[in-house]
């Protein structure tokens, strides 16, 4: 028991250290692992390694965000915790199934600027929380739903009734 407990702390020391990384997944792992503060030395600052910007990352036109990879024990008060410090949330709701209550594993965070929301963005996208890589990205808006077709090939108006009568054989 105490062999596994001491795991991820080795897993730490050993990703975190100040040797430099042989390949390019060992500097993903150390990025992701030693980005929390004080372990190890500062975090590289992209997933790299090597200080490049990814340029794919699209503009926000609203201050809502999309956040996927929740852990299943993410409730709407930790998510509100964990994007707190980068400015005025009016809103974080963890999605919720409706039958039995558990996360989905995905949330929205609405900030008071976009300003506020691009620094969430930027600081939280890949992190951990509750023991889950996040991912941060623009909240799209929802898309109507179609109205029901009605079926206009049938001339019968209200219910339609069942034609088989019995079975001959």
């Amino acid at each position: 028991m105490a062999a596994a407990s001491a795991a991820p702390a080795l897993l730490r020391r050993l990703l975190c250290s100040s040797t430099p990384a042989s390949a390019s997944a060992s500097v993903v792992l150390r990025a992701a692992f030693c980005s929390s503060p004080g372990f190890g030395p500062s975090p590289p600052s992209s997933m790299f390694g090597d200080g490049t910007e990814v340029a794919n990352v699209p503009p926000l036109t609203t201050p809502k965000l999309f956040v996927s990879g929740l852990s299943r024990l993410t409730t709407d008060e930790k998510l509100q915790g964990a994007f707190a410090p980068f400015g005025r949330i009016l809103e974080a709701k963890v999605v919720t199934d409706r039958v039995s209550g558990r996360s989905k594993g995905f949330g929205f965070v609405r900030y008071a600027t976009i300003e506020e929301a691009e620094k969430a963005r930027q600081e939280m996208n890949a992190k951990f929380l509750d023991g889950w890589v996040i991912f941060v990205d623009p909240a799209k808006p929802r898309q109507p739903k179609p109205a029901p077709e009605q079926d206009t090939s049938s001339s019968h108006v209200g219910f339609t009734t069942n034609k088989t009568v019995g079975w001959c054989g």
